[in-house]
């Protein structure tokens, strides 16, 4: 006999290979049926019986299926154990069990049996997998590893069939499909003897049986999926004039911070709810809080702006008032907004865990918890940092429930959509499981905790809102109508949908759906932001939703994100330590530590302190202190000398802070600002205070070094990198468009090609900054704005949808450099991720851009590859000719220095070895430093049209004029040409009395082009250069030449400290050119096209340049005896640094003396075929007493 048989459950469990003994992962059976055949295939029994429910429940989206309700199954359902007890005694009559994928039926069987007590003889009759054995069959791709795709039960009978069985997932009804498909595939020998438990002989007598298909057999089946999807119907629940929405606000929003999910910008939120006058809005993103400080602060500034409207109206109304005057002015009407700020979390009951199988998945539901107060932002930048910290999986943070307990303070939590904690259990699990979720929550949160019921159109919604108002009935918790958006206009869904599909890698023209061939997306086109009168349609079913709204909004008490920097603890010196420090946290004692060290240091550096060093260092260490940041002075100076205990160049400084006179003393850069004329009010001005911010060089194989000491120093939760945000744009939102779209990869690029080829252009500043663009960039735009004009031509799509997408976020990166350090735990303070599996480094959830604002601590820690270049020449000098050379005693006089800039041998020199700048250097000839810093600020966009004049200039051709004597002392070393804005902010104090802070605003104003402030400004230097007694007319004509020019103006402390790292390598270049260029093509030893130019280089110096050699070469480039270069085994393709390193161990052992003894020596797991190819092609054996490579 035959037995073949199917079952419908509550659902899936959740470990398929869990075993049967754990009751709670195996679903309950809903239905049972089967049918019993004789060797012919003669239906001999039939049964089909729905399960009395014990003690459970049918989750709604297992009704969905096989149709079978908890209702239905009370009234229609067997006694499960009788149903058992009879199925048990049909396998006594049972040769062999057939079913589609059986393996699944026999564990329901299974694990009820287990719970009844009775002994499981299923799983010792044979069995006959119908989907197993139909796999090859069918061959439907798409299964793992090039396999085919096992099929599903009505794909297998439409292969053999060529049509679709009715009523599927009905276990009658399936199982009747299944039998008619085992016996025809046993037909036509598809179904081996074996599998059948009889001989070849007996399985022949059956097909000649049956000549033609086997037909359905002729049994009653149930019409249950059919009867239930009709109950389905649309009620007109009348007209919205008599739904009050009140105090609603829209808080479900997901923004652009949900990467490729949602397409809502933070204007756009507030947009909205400026446009319906709404009293709040919200921002609620998936796992992460990366907007919240930019929402907060953008909610703010709007805030400001409706209350200085309102203030002004005020005042004019007043002022009309007093004068007697009629006032006719509107009052606004914007309203300010509140700010509420959530999180929608991943729950899951393994947060920690981070292996999962396909039989035993990761499970996870949502849950939207809102900030009252900020204590509430707190714990949710707490909840979303452990979730990226512990819990980040699959790209998916994750957190438990015990979690946000430990959490909850300052917290709403609102039951959220379908995919909800308590939703997906009332919609998967029952209503029971559903039910015992609800009641956690409402214990957890008590009075904040909120119903949300929604309407997007989707048939799950109605049950889950069902359920949820009796559950809120029931336990006295109120109810809030509000959608989930991902986009804002109903118009924006197909380039959501598209985003989706960037994310997922999927194709639009795929379906949505679950399962094989389908991809993810939102099912309705309404998740957008609605309006009133579309929320009031949406939810006039359920009028009373709305009225908690009000109680909901007296709850969000105001708070900012923004504070002072915090700096981490400096420990210092006993001697120094002030106790009133400790009374109002004052800065006396690291202020007085502070001076000790700048004293101490230009005692060093000056040997004698002159009353104008003093007058300096006084002067800054005074406008430190009223910065409040004297800690940063010593933080920075203090993992700079660390570095070079270590052993890790630093360099000279960078940026602004070279002006600085008390970094130089404490050793922080390393250029004297008094010599050079640098500005300590460039860098921070004294009348406007603000956190310091120092760069800091290291060279690029110590940087990592460093970065781990402070790590350990401060502790690494602690320390943290900076997050930045990659968006689409431009040229790759057109090519991911068209991807998604599936257009042509060729009529892609060609409409990318229309994008300027500009750093950061996209398509918006292409249209809009139209007028700006060079002749040759218009006539694309223009082709592009034809295109955008006409929704006929066939790229329209692709380019408008580009468009559309276009500053949404893509991914997320780490910033090159920036490094944050906090007094306490980071996550305390901000929201932190990681920055890849099991990395050592936290990574800040906010950007660059409101770091500081925030209060983090920002350093740069930057990597500059010349200073190892320098590092690894210095330790080749020392080899050769055992002399130490210090960086900072390099005479800046040298004559073989000079020599090579005049000559424009700039190969290989930092900053100056373009082909436009050799050419500049030769015709310049330079014979000071001062020339070189010069050209350094001058060789970029916009100034470099003013280097001939200053060559000109310097070699008499053409006159040096000053417009004022007075300029001169200022303008001599640059040939009466404004080089730099120290210049200008020198000069501004001198003609006409401008304060030091004054001087700065002018050079920052001059910079930006800052209009107001330039407006406010000009007449002051013009009286104040009047009141020098200087002609007004020169006055105008300078401060006109200054307008033109100070855009251009650079930082001189920049370029002073970047002109002395390339004086370095051009010193070392000229005395040292073996050494310096074996170091060069080392630190580039993965670039063929840039060694092969080096090469060209060192020949034009006379410098020879060895190929490699097995008995010499090591895996940088070296330099012997007889000052050749030796080829690095590195710069042979395919050789990494372990074979190198294995060469040159053994060769410490004697050299090598021919082909044969390298192989025998050398080991072929590091030295294997393919590193010995490259070494034969490459020629490194040509020197070995054996053969040339022209005999391999």
């Amino acid at each position: 006999m035959y037995l073949i048989f199917d079952t419908e459950t509550t659902g899936l469990p959740q470990n398929f290979n869990a075993p049967l003994s754990d009751s709670d992962n195996w679903p309950r059976m809903v239905q049972i049926a089967w049918q019993l055949h004789d060797e012919n295939g003669e239906l001999i029994e039939n049964q089909d019986y729905i399960i009395k429910p014990e003690g459970y429940d049918i989750p709604f989206n297992a009704t969905r299926i096989h149709g079978i309700s908890t209702k239905m199954a009370q009234e229609q359902g067997r006694d499960l154990q009788e149903v058992l007890e009879e199925f048990t005694e049909v396998l006594k009559k049972t040769k062999v069990v057939a079913g589609h994928n059986i393996d699944f039926d026999y564990k329901i069987v299974g694990a009820e049996l287990f719970r009844k007590g009775i002994e499981n003889t299923l799983e010792k009759t044979p069995s006959a997998d119908t989907m197993e054995l139909g796999t090859d069959f069918c061959q439907l791709s798409g299964g793992k590893n090039g396999r085919y795709k096992s099929p599903k039960l009505e794909e297998l009978y439409e292969k053999l069939y060529g049509k679709k069985f009715d009523e599927a997932h009905n276990a009658a009804a399936d199982v009747n499909a299944t039998a008619q498909v085992f016996f025809e595939m046993m037909r036509i020998g598809i179904i081996p003897a074996e599998n059948l438990k009889i001989s070849q002989e007996q399985l022949e007598a059956y097909q000649n049986l049956h000549p033609n298909p086997i037909k359905p057999f002729a049994i009653v089946i149930r019409r249950q999926v059919e009867d239930f999807n009709k109950k389905k119907k649309t009620v007109d629940f009348g007209d919205t004039d008599e739904v009050e929405i009140g105090d609603y606000f829209n808080f479900h929003n997901h923004s652009i911070f949900s990467s490729l999910q949602s397409t809502t910008s933070i204007e756009d939120l507030i947009n909205k709810a400026k446009s319906d006058n709404f009293p709040a809005v919200g921002m609620v993103d998936l796992g992460n809080m990366m907007g919240a400080f930019k929402f907060i602060s953008e909610v703010e500034n709007y805030n400001s702006k409706v209350k200085k409207a309102h203030q002004e109206y005020i005042d004019q109304k007043q002022k009309a008032e007093e004068e007697g005057v009629e006032f006719s002015e509107t009052e606004p009407q914007q309203k300010t907004i509140i700010p509420v700020l959530g999180c929608e979390f991943y729950i899951s009951d393994r947060p920690e865990q981070k292996q999962f199988t396909k039989d035993d998945p990761d499970r996870r539901t949502n849950m939207v918890l809102l900030a009252k107060n900020f204590t509430g932002y707190k714990n949710l930048a707490k909840l979303s940092s452990i979730g990226f910290v512990k819990g980040f999986y699959f790209g998916v943070p994750r957190i438990s429930r015990q979690m946000i307990s430990q959490y909850k303070e300052g917290l709403i939590a609102v039951t959220s959509g379908i995919s909800g904690d308590i939703p997906d259990a009332i919609l998967n699990f029952g209503e029971q499981k559903g039910e015992e979720l609800f009641k956690w929550w409402k214990e957890e949160f008590g009075e904040d905790f909120y119903v949300q019921i929604q309407n997007h159109g989707l048939y799950e919604e109605e049950h889950v809102n069902q359920t949820l108002l009796q559950f809120a009935e029931k336990y006295d918790v109120k109810i809030l109508a509000q959608n989930e958006t991902f986009y804002t206009e109903k118009s924006d869904a197909d380039i959501q949908d598209i985003v989706s599909c960037i994310k997922d890698g999927e194709k639009l023209s795929t379906p949505i759906g679950r399962g094989f061939g389908k991809r993810r997306g939102l099912a309705s086109q309404e998740f957008y932001i609605k309006n009133t009168e579309e929320i009031k349609q949406a939810f006039r079913q359920y009028p009373d939703a709305f009225e908690a709204y009000t109680e909901l909004l007296q709850k969000f008490e105001p708070y900012t994100l923004k504070r002072d920097v915090l700096l981490p603890e400096f420990d210092i010196p006993q001697e120094f330590q002030h106790e009133d420090d400790l009374k109002d946290g004052g800065k006396r004692g690291e202020n007085a530590y502070l001076r000790h060290l700048t004293y101490e240091g230009a005692k060093k550096k000056y040997g004698e302190i002159t009353d104008e060093i003093a007058e300096r260092l006084d002067f800054e260490l005074e406008v430190i202190a009223k910065t409040g940041y004297p800690g940063y002075f010593l933080i920075v100076q203090d993992f700079c000398n660390e570095a070079k205990n270590m052993g890790v160049s630093v360099g000279p400084g960078r940026g602004s802070a070279a002006g600085s006179a008390v970094a130089y003393c404490i050793g922080i850069t390393n250029v004297d600002p008094i010599k050079y004329d640098l500005l300590f009010e460039r860098f921070l001005n004294p009348e406007r205070i603000s956190m310091p911010d120092i760069d800091i060089d290291f060279d690029d194989e110590g940087r990592d070094r460093i970065i781990k000491w402070v790590i350990d120093k401060y502790g690494q939760s602690n320390v943290a990198q900076i997050i930045t945000y990659s968006v689409l744009g431009g040229k790759s939102a057109i090519k991911d468009a068209g991807r998604v779209l599936d257009v042509p990869i060729f009529e892609t690029n060609n409409i990318a090609k229309l994008v300027p080829s500009v750093p950061g252009m996209n398509i918006a500043k292409a249209l809009s900054k139209y007028d700006k663009l060079k002749d040759e960039d218009k006539v694309l735009v223009d082709e592009m704005k034809a295109i955008l004009e006409n929704p006929k031509d066939s790229r329209y799509r692709v380019l408008d949808s580009a468009r559309k997408m276009e500053g949404c976020i893509r991914n997320t990166g780490i910033h090159a450099c920036g490094v944050i350090i906090t007094p306490e735990d980071i996550s305390n303070l901000v929201p932190i991720s990681i920055a890849a599996k099991d990395a050592d480094i936290l990574v800040s959830q906010f950007d660059n851009s409101v770091a500081e604002s925030a209060g983090l601590l920002k350093m740069d820690f930057l990597g500059l590859r010349t200073l190892t270049i320098i590092k690894d020449a210095l330790k080749l000098i020392k080899q050769r000719y055992n002399i130490d050379i210090n960086p900072d005693e390099i005479p800046l006089d040298d004559a073989k220095t000079y020599q090579l800039f005049k000559e424009g041998r700039t190969v290989g020199i930092f900053q100056y070895e373009s082909a436009g700048m050799q050419k500049y250097m030769r015709d310049l000839k330079p014979t000071v430093f001062a020339d070189l810093i010069a050209m350094n600020a001058l060789y970029r966009p916009g100034p470099i049209k003013y280097i001939p004049n200053f060559i000109n200039r310097k070699h008499g051709v053409e006159e040096i004029v000053y417009d004022l004597p007075e300029t001169e002392e200022y303008l001599k070393e640059t040939y009466g040409i404004t080089v730099y804005q120290e210049q200008v902010m020198l000069l501004s104090q001198k003609l006409a009395n401008f304060t030091k802070g004054e001087a700065d605003t002018l050079r920052k104003a001059m910079g930006k082009k800052q209009r107001n402030v330039l407006d406010k400004m000009y007449p002051k230097f013009i009286e104040g250069g009047k009141a020098n007694n200087l002609d007004e007319t020169k006055l105008q004509k300078i401060w006109k030449d200054w307008e033109a020019f100070a855009e251009y103006a650079f930082n001189k402390s920049h370029s002073t400290c970047y002109a002395l790292i390339a004086y370095h390598t051009a010193y070392l270049k000229a005395n040292y050119p073996a050494e310096y260029m074996a170091s060069v093509m080392s630190n580039n030893i993965n670039n063929t096209a840039q060694i092969t130019m080096f090469m060209e280089d060192c020949k034009s110096m006379g410098v020879d340049v060895l190929g490699p050699d097995v008995n010499e070469s090591q895996y940088k480039f070296s330099v012997n005896e007889k000052g050749q270069i030796r080829f690095g085994l590195g710069a042979i393709k395919g050789i990494g640094e372990g074979p190198s390193e294995a060469i040159d161990q053994e060769r410490q052992k004697g050299k090598f003396k021919d082909v044969f003894d390298f192989f025998e020596r050398v080991s072929s797991s590091q030295v294997n075929k393919r590193v010995v190819e490259g070494l034969v092609m490459a020629g490194a054996f040509d020197e070995l007493d054996t053969y040339h490579r022209a005999q391999y």
